[in-house]
């Protein structure tokens, strides 16, 4: 019977011209071919108003003697400080590694932006303080799977009220510390493998409302300089057909307390990131900054979460085609970013970016 009706459901998609493959246009294709505007893009990269950083993720020794710090395009440095290196223990702070950050990149003119960990994808590490893992804080923080249901690293209980009470005061003193000495400070990205099933306290709309408070954190922490939440994706949630509204309240949050707004990986052919935070960006009409990250496996038209993407054997490709003159046309016209993260990665960076901002 089931198979009748399938048949009967394709034989009146096929005849019914409203229904036709020449009438109907799917939504979730709407930006597939976008990109292809900017394929005539090449190097050198023209100057722009765009503000442009070096993204490090952990690696912060890696700034010492960077290319970098050489060029003026380059306005400094995005490093990823993650809360549990931040707050060893309840209440005490450690800022002395971005303290001597700070100070290095200032020795050339360059400033530091800060990315704030509270997740990861290595399920060997939390990010987290060992004080939050406790019947306190409800555990502070859950496994996060992938979509093969294998675990792929942690996530802090951001819908809990309790573990945002405690990232509020971690925002506070690092406000307090460095509200007038650095670029800029970003929380990561929304996207997390979590739900009811994997944790029972969790729920779509307690989740949202977490990332709010916590971008309201933030803005009142750092009133006087840029501020930015990584908006890129919600558990429960599939943009277009999906739609329940929580990415688009997020951006519109934004705008509405000067929280701006963004995204990791720039996939310009991904229907995945062009449907959900690129389409925002696309769409929306924004007096908040946007900022785009290019992370590992972006300079080849991969993400680091690819089962495909190899670090170790992608690079050896000497046929591949330098991407950033069309990435970075396509963030400035159909994105209209203001702030683009370029990752250092390897040989990508010094190969292709490097060639594209050198003069």
């Amino acid at each position: 019977m089931n198979r009748i009706k399938c048949l009967l459901l394709i034989s009146y998609i096929l005849l019914c011209p409203s229904l036709s493959s020449q009438n109907w246009k799917n939504p979730s294709e709407r930006y597939k071919e976008a990109y292809k505007n900017y394929a005539n893009a090449a190097c050198p990269i023209p100057e722009d108003d765009i503000q442009h950083f070096v993204y490090f993720s952990r690696d912060r020794e890696s700034i010492i003697d960077h290319p970098l710090l050489f060029i003026a395009r380059f306005k400094g440095a995005q490093i990823m400080y993650s809360w549990r290196e931040l707050e060893p223990e309840k209440g005490r702070y450690d800022f002395s590694k971005i303290k001597q950050d700070v100070n290095y990149l200032k020795g050339y003119d360059k400033k530091l932006f800060i990315q704030l960990q509270d997740v990861t994808f290595d399920k060997k590490y939390k990010a987290v303080p060992d004080y939050l893992l406790t019947k306190e804080y409800d555990g502070g923080a859950v496994l996060q799977y992938n979509d093969t249901g294998e675990p792929e690293g942690w996530v802090a209980k951001r819908w809990n009220k309790k573990v945002q009470d405690r990232f509020a005061h971690l925002l506070r003193a690092l406000g307090k510390e460095f509200g007038e000495l650095i670029a800029g400070i970003n929380l990561q990205e929304t996207a997390i493998g979590v739900s009811p099933k994997t944790a029972p306290d969790f729920t779509e709309q307690a989740y949202v409302e977490g990332v709010k408070n916590n971008m309201l954190a933030l803005k009142k922490a750092f009133p006087n300089v840029t501020t930015m939440l990584y908006a890129n994706f919600f558990p429960g949630e599939w943009l277009p057909f999906e739609d329940k509204g929580y990415l688009k309240s997020v951006y519109q949050y934004g705008e509405k307390i000067g929280v701006g707004l963004g995204g990791p990986d720039l996939m310009m052919t991904r229907k995945a990131q062009l449907n959900h935070a690129l389409a925002q960006m696309h769409e929306g009409n924004f007096t908040v900054p946007l900022g785009i990250a290019v992370q590992d496996g972006n300079y080849i038209g991969k993400t680091g979460a690819d089962n495909d993407y190899d670090e170790e054997s992608d690079h050896i490709n000497s046929s591949r085609k330098n991407l950033v003159p069309i990435l970075h046309a396509f963030a400035k016209d159909f994105l209209k970013i203001d702030y683009i993260f370029w990752v250092n990665e390897k040989p990508y960076f010094e190969e292709d970016v490097m060639a594209c901002f050198q003069k």
